[in-house]
């Protein structure tokens, strides 16, 4: 199964951006494959931002995960 996870863009250095997760939880993910800016909301995938979404598309998303992993 493949997941993609929703983050918020915070810094940005070239095709490499610091992306949050939440909880403290940051990543350095490619951004070659979109167009975006510091404060924007991606969908990630094995490293990859994938998709540019607003910031209530990553929040429900978000909301739906704590609810999974709740219940496992």
């Amino acid at each position: 199964m493949c997941l993609a996870i929703p983050g918020k863009i915070i810094r940005i250095t070239g095709d490499r951006a610091e992306v949050d997760f939440g909880e403290g939880t940051k990543r350095e993910v490619d951004i070659s494959l979109v167009d975006v800016k510091v404060g924007q909301y991606v969908i990630v995938h094995a490293g990859f931002a994938i998709e540019v979404i607003d910031e209530q598309q990553a929040n429900e998303t978000l909301k739906l995960w704590d609810e999974i992993l709740k219940v496992s």
